[in-house]
């Protein structure tokens, strides 16, 4: 019961968390047929990211490796922090019960948008404590776009996921148990949402103590790259 209050808590202040400014993306990008196996593919590339992000700690390392492996960027590009000046999200009871620390606690709080070359992957929110990093680390986020997973990784963190969900779905209900129709209009193009999946989790060091709780939404970006030749 206390974990349901919890994600309810923590829904209500962040269901809107990929709103703001947009990173002008082009979601009309004629890349990915709009037809049964376009979709089928995009559904199976957004799953497989999703799971990639629910078994490791650092999403940063996991879209580093999806953007050199779909070459969304040039060779040898890392994911870089792109800090969203002038927002700021104050820490809810929500994010506080979350995180394990009392009302008086200071936490700090961070959003960026994750890009790998000119490309977004992702926007976050991210509220960290403090006293629980190092000072070296506190200020390297405080004054740099280092990404979060790559300044803390000393603290050899783990990630605990509260939520997980898909934004978007290629496939209409029940496809299953409909014919699969391969035909498609000429040049049409799989219309690709600014977002298509959302995650939120507890980061914690290896003492067990939490110490950030991330809002990740994926964009469509995830998708920027040409689909498998048939």
């Amino acid at each position: 019961m206390r974990r349901a209050i919890l994600i309810a808590g923590l829904a209500g202040m962040l269901t809107a968390g990929s709103s703001g400014d947009a990173f002008g993306r082009d979601v009309a990008n004629p890349i990915w047929p709009d037809n049964y196996v376009g979709r089928l593919q995009a559904l199976a590339l957004v799953q497989s990211l999703r799971a990639e992000l629910l078994a490791n700690p650092s999403a940063t390392l996991v879209l580093d490796r999806w953007c050199a492996d779909h070459r969304l960027a040039p060779p040898g590009s890392k994911i870089v922090a792109d800090r969203v000046k002038g927002t700021d999200k104050a820490a809810d009871a929500a994010v506080r019960e979350a995180l394990g620390v009392g009302p008086d606690e200071p936490i700090a709080y961070r959003r960026v948008r994750l890009t790998c070359g000119d490309t977004v992957l992702s926007e976050a929110d991210n509220w960290y404590v403090p006293a629980l990093l190092t000072e070296a680390m506190n200020r390297e986020l405080e004054t740099t776009d280092t990404s979060f997973g790559r300044v803390v990784k000393p603290l050899d963190f783990t990630r605990t996921t509260i939520a997980s969900k898909l934004l978007w779905s290629p496939l209409p209900e029940g496809w299953e148990m409909q014919a699969a129709d391969g035909a498609a209009a000429a040049n049409a193009a799989l219309p690709v949402p600014d977002f298509v999946l959302q995650n939120r989790a507890v980061l914690k060091r290896a003492d067990g103590r939490p110490f950030s709780l991330v809002v990740e939404n994926y964009t469509g970006n995830i998708l920027a790259f040409p689909p498998p030749a048939r």
